[in-house]
């Protein structure tokens, strides 16, 4: 069976990624209401009763808001580690000891037949964390809500069939946007998110890589300072700048706030 990966939801109004092997599924987050994640995954053909897992990549609310009912409802265990789980633990209501687990940044654990590496990544939260995940020579990487790129990260997500990476704004609108000048230091700074164009360099460096990236999914793309058709734009004019061509040296496509992604089936 193929490795699958779907988004179900990235934005800053809700996240949260489905990846499925042949043992059982997983969810990274769930930063929607657990109905909306039932019918995301029902959408999809998927059946939320068969998800043996969810990592939390970090406590904010995008990313936790449905994980207390997902875990009451359908006995489902909830992965962080302790530093996550401290932030979130009285935001989701009680949940049954036996479906708390913690793993350690930077240690790869296994669930199922599925490997998994948290990694630290730089974002405003207590002990922020991207994902890769291994089956079958199959690699899957999400990174998303971190401030820079550096070379622990890069090192992290080299070489993956599929990259989920965050391309959250475009600098000039978030400039001249409404969020007051605060919230824009954030967004921009190094523990806020990635902008179009800094995706892009991130995208080119990868692919040029000698161990390249295979398909990439630009995520968690800001409402106010973003919109789908500029972010590729921007990340397709990097990339041509560099040489590099969309649906030839890699593939580029997006997910979206408030509907579910193309369904990816990954296999060597």
């Amino acid at each position: 069976m193929a490795f699958t990966f779907c988004s179900l939801a990235s934005g800053s109004s809700g996240n949260c990624q489905y990846l499925a092997s042949e043992k059982g599924s997983l969810l990274v987050d769930a930063g929607l209401s657990g109905k909306k994640i039932t019918q995301a995954m029902e959408s999809i053909g998927e059946d939320i009763k068969r998800v043996c897992g969810i990592l939390v990549t970090h406590e904010h609310n995008d990313h936790i808001k449905g994980i207390g009912i997902l875990s009451r409802r359908f006995n489902i265990p909830i992965y962080a580690n302790n530093n996550t789980w401290t932030g979130m633990r009285d935001k989701i209501g009680k949940v049954d000891e036996e479906n708390i687990r913690f793993f350690q940044t930077g240690e790869t654990f296994h669930i199922e037949d599925i490997q998994i590496k948290p990694y630290l990544i730089s974002h405003d939260a207590k002990e922020p964390v991207g994902f890769s995940f291994y089956h079958d020579d199959v690699k899957v990487s999400i990174a998303t809500d971190l401030g820079v790129v550096d070379d622990r990260v890069k090192e992290e997500i080299k070489g993956s069939d599929l990259l989920l990476l965050e391309s959250n704004h475009d600098v000039e609108m978030l400039k001249m946007g409404r969020y007051p000048w605060y919230l824009k230091k954030r967004v921009m700074g190094d523990y806020g998110h990635l902008s179009n164009e800094t995706a892009g360099e991130i995208i080119a460096e990868m692919v040029s890589h000698k161990v390249p990236i295979g398909k990439v999914l630009l995520g968690h793309l800001s409402q106010e300072n973003n919109f789908p058709e500029l972010a590729f734009e921007t990340v397709k004019n990097v990339l041509n700048s560099k040489k590099i061509k969309i649906g030839l040296d890699v593939c580029v496509d997006l997910t979206y706030r408030d509907r579910v992604s193309q369904v990816y089936s990954l296999c060597k």
